[in-house]
């Protein structure tokens, strides 16, 4: 994995000089277990604000400064950002000091919340309109509120708007996860590590590089549809013809997850976010959309319907399902299963990174365990769907995005809306053991 050592090298180089700054302190605010930190950035979007303050004023419940502890002012640096470090828990109102701002710029009004520390780690909304001037505000954080602030129908509205958006973008991912367990038999637990590496790549080469986004989203996916093809083609390929049994195979993708994730720390512990500013966005009646959102499920539908086609309608598809229905077979009736297998793993693990850079896009921000947390949703989208089936992928990841994002409306705790989507997986399971469009095998 010498390659994987001089690439990790590599984008910590290429971090250094990106990591999110304190305007009056040598060393980056970085949160804790001990350590809150609030951190920005003032964009026009046309260019990064230098030398404007921002002040940082502690407020009680009910957002009214507390006698006695005096506000902090933080000013922003040559890349427009600023941050504040805390240690005591409490609630803090941020606000621009509209004197401090260049000629022609304005804190404009948007809506707020406060923020709860110590311990969080809060990336403020980057342009100017993200925070306004005399009001508390909590920004790139979802409001717990939100319910409680629109009507119950139109809360199941953008709840499904939701679904649907994460269920596309799990089923760009998991498609691939279930093309490689079809053709190989093999459970890839390194997959969802493919996203954080898409999130972070992005990152990097839109916040430290300089390349427009559309652009770093096209880069990011050749990037790491060529790491997939790197990872069959030095290491899938070489353990499967030393004729490597599944379990041994599968313990070794659980080491690469691991491995996987002790880069990504290197690079940076923190949420990274791919672009920093408040996004535009509609609104169609009470449903509120960011145009990166909507592009990102248009990218999905695109795709998803590509791969459909080019599996249903072209040789290089046909020859996809041949090896996966009958990999032995496949190769007596000469086709080539190491080039549809090694061809497999570059464009799930190409899919994977855009599905990464997407979702960072659309959560404002990945973390070095993002893959972690998503993996399990992958899994159960892929079996729920039927094992080996990338159709049932796609059906499957629509369903559990859906249940995720929709389950809270009836009463299911935030923290709980992930166990929601497995308890029904295992309830579909019970009555079909095989998935939604899976094929029953006969056993013993």
């Amino acid at each position: 994995m010498r390659w994987l050592l001089i690439a990790a090298a590599l984008l910590g180089v290429l971090f250094a000089g990106v990591g999110p700054a304190a305007a009056q302190a040598a060393e980056p605010c970085r949160a804790s277990a001990d350590n809150g930190c609030l951190t920005g950035t003032l964009d026009t979007g046309e260019e990064q604000l230098e030398g404007v303050d921002v002040l940082i004023t502690p407020v009680d419940d009910k957002g009214e400064p507390i006698v006695g502890q005096e506000p902090t002012t933080a000013t922003t640096d040559e890349s427009g950002r600023w941050s504040f470090s805390f240690t005591e828990p409490g609630r803090f109102q941020v606000e621009i000091v509209e004197d401090s701002l260049p000629d022609g710029v304005e804190a404009l009004p948007s809506k707020s919340k406060l923020l709860k520390g110590p311990g969080n780690s809060v990336v403020v909304n980057g342009m100017i309109g993200g925070l306004a001037s005399g009001q508390p505000v909590i920004l790139g954080v979802r409001s717990e509120d939100y319910k409680a602030e629109t009507s119950d129908f139109e809360y199941f509205l953008q709840s499904s708007v939701n679904g649907i958006r994460l269920g596309l973008l799990l089923a760009l991912a998991s498609i691939g996860l279930s093309l490689i367990y079809g053709t190989t038999g093999l459970s890839n637990f390194a997959h969802a590590e493919l996203l954080t590496m898409g999130g972070f790549t992005g990152y990097l080469l839109v916040q430290n590089v300089g390349i427009p986004l559309w652009p770093a989203v096209a880069l990011v996916t050749v990037i790491c549809g060529a790491f997939g093809w790197v990872q069959d083609r030095g290491l899938w390929q070489p353990l499967r013809r030393r004729g490597l049994g599944l379990t041994q195979l599968m313990i070794v993708t659980i080491g690469l997850s691991l491995a996987l994730q002790y880069v990504f720390q290197l690079i940076d512990t923190e949420t990274v976010r791919v672009v920093v500013g408040i996004p535009d966005g509609v609104e169609i009646g009470s449903v509120g959309i960011t145009w990166q959102s909507i592009i990102s499920m248009a990218i999905s539908i695109v795709l998803l319907i590509g791969v459909g086609v080019v599996l249903l309608k072209t040789r290089i598809g046909q020859a996809t399902r041949a090896v996966a229905d009958n990999p032995a077979l496949a190769a007596a009736s000469g086709i080539d299963v190491d080039r549809v297998i090694r061809l497999v793993w570059t464009v799930a693990a190409a899919f994977a990174g855009l599905a990464g850079v997407l979702y960072a896009l659309v959560t404002n921000g990945v973390k070095w365990d993002s893959g972690l947390q998503i993996l399990l949703l992958l899994f159960a989208a892929v079996t729920l769907g039927g094992l080996g089936t990338a159709f049932g992928a796609l059906l499957g990841s629509m369903i559990i995005g859906y249940v995720v994002e929709v389950s809270p409306v009836f009463g299911m705790p935030s923290d709980f809306k992930y166990a929601t989507a497995l308890v029904i997986l295992i309830l579909l399971l019970l009555v079909r053991p095989q998935g939604l469009l899976g094929r029953p095998e006969r056993i013993g």
